[in-house]
């Protein structure tokens, strides 16, 4: 079983996952707009180049997206709260780098550092409204237990 997010946007998905996969080194491996679905289906034309699918595939790992129009999902576009995309690395500068990067143009929530249980970790809002955690994976000793 995988389990994977899936963000919703407001006409901005596209725009978002070519960001995340230039960040990420990811792949975008699918980008379905409402357009190329079935012509009876109950969407406005205004909404016809929106991306009604979007897969970014990073390793082994994938995050999906798509815009939802107003009728499908009224508040996409208020902040996200009570989740988190979660970044995780053994490397410190490839950690800051993802921070540096996808908060360019959102907001910090907790500043890229060192604390207890990593060497560096932040939190932040991207420019697209969207939560993340970035951290540096502990030591063997900080991890979970097996």
């Amino acid at each position: 079983m995988k389990i994977m997010t899936s963000l919703s946007f407001r006409g901005e998905c596209r725009e978002a996952f070519e960001f995340y996969a230039k960040v990420l080194g990811g792949e975008i491996t699918a980008a379905m707009t409402y357009g190329d679905g079935p012509p009876d289906m109950p969407i406005g034309p205004d909404y016809k180049d929106w991306l009604m699918h979007c897969w970014l595939q990073v390793g082994d790992q994938a995050i999906m997206g798509s815009d939802s129009p107003p009728e499908f999902a009224p508040t996409p576009d208020q902040l996200k709260n009570g989740f988190d995309v979660t970044l995780h690395t053994e490397d410190a500068a490839e950690a800051r780098r993802w921070y540096d990067a996808l908060s360019e143009g959102g907001q910090a929530t907790m500043p890229f550092g060192e604390t207890f249980w990593s060497a560096g970790f932040g939190m932040l809002t991207d420019r697209f409204g969207v939560p993340w955690m970035v951290n540096t994976m502990p030591s063997a000793e900080c991890g979970p237990a097996s």
